[in-house]
């Protein structure tokens, strides 16, 4: 038990120093914006005088390191900051665009365990048979085709020519869950990709899996095949699953821009999508800190569960 506290301990350092470091990239990368925010902020022919009083008014006239000192702080105090194009907190922001965000990433993940779990099981049961190549081949597919054109395929076919759902989620606001039609789409093209890598991971591993010598060993007990594959393999086979679909929150959190933008659902990365046009930086770095935090906890929490699983799979790693 004390190995593990002392793991916990170093990967929670660890995890800290990544988001000192996430930080401090997301500040110097703002500032090595080409432009000037109080020059985009002025309008059509600014006048110099304005200019200035929009850099005094911002804090953009002070140095550097003293901005991130105060932006530091304000972190640490739960304060993103203030939008320079409209004065709201960023905060507001983030929440406006959570919601969609969260349930569009809610919805693929419970999708996304049983039926890529259950496609890799089923592969591996069937290895070398039209099962397995019909899996394998299919998720191989799938996953060669980009999200955007998988999703202008989707609403040519069901939304335009079918009929059957609607092409984008305009006018239905953030409430998205009292209009259920508008998310299969984006469902489903979210899901596309992250179903083909974690079935083709958990056939790998349960494949490497059932031709353990443990597994050898609980056939040779009496065990029988599905107790076998279910109790014995899969918790290995999901190791590796787990980083992956750590990995995939992470990119569902991060606003999926081509997907939300495609759809037209107001979530995190249409908001992202704004602030860059407007050149509005608070927004820009609150929401960066944010994909980067969530990161960090994420790949925290995949790690905890490979070593509960697999725990020389991670001492390995």
């Amino acid at each position: 038990m004390s190995g593990l506290r002392s793991w916990i301990a170093r990967r929670l350092l660890l995890g800290l120093g990544q988001t000192a470091a996430v930080v401090l990239l997301v500040f110097a990368l703002t500032e090595a914006l080409p432009g000037d925010a109080a020059v985009a902020l002025a309008g059509d022919q600014p006048d110099p005088e304005r200019i200035a009083a929009i850099r005094e008014a911002m804090d953009l006239d002070r140095p550097a390191h003293e901005r991130l000192a105060d932006w530091v702080a304000g972190l640490l105090h739960g304060d993103f900051g203030t939008s320079l194009a409209s004065g709201r907190p960023v905060t507001t922001y983030i929440a406006d665009g959570l919601g969609p965000t969260l349930l569009l990433a809610a919805l693929t993940v419970v999708l996304l365990v049983p039926v890529g779990v259950g496609l890799g099981v089923l592969a591996a049961r069937h290895e070398g048979r039209l099962v397995d190549r019909l899996v394998s081949s299919t998720t191989l597919g799938v996953y060669a085709v980009p999200e955007f054109a998988f999703g202008v395929l989707l609403i040519t076919v069901f939304a335009l020519r079918l009929g059957w759902l609607p092409p984008t989620a305009v006018g239905y606001g953030t409430d998205l869950l009292a209009h259920p039609a508008a998310l299969v789409l984006p469902v489903v093209v979210l899901l596309s990709r992250p179903v083909c890598s974690m079935a083709r991971l958990v056939r790998a591993g349960m494949i490497e899996a059932l031709a353990s010598p443990y597994v050898a060993h609980a056939r040779r007990y009496g065990i029988t095949g599905a107790r076998v594959r279910y109790t014995h393999a899969l918790p290995g086979a999901v190791a590796p699953a787990a980083q992956q679909l750590a990995r995939t929150i992470d990119w569902l959190l991060g606003g999926v821009i081509v997907v939300e933008a495609l759809y037209v659902i107001p979530g995190l990365g249409t908001v992202l999508i704004n602030a860059v046009a407007e050149r509005d930086v608070p927004v820009v770095q609150g929401l960066a800190v944010l994909f980067g935090l969530t990161t960090v906890v994420l790949n925290i929490g995949a790690d905890l569960v490979t070593r509960r699983f697999a725990p020389r799979a991670e001492a390995a790693a």
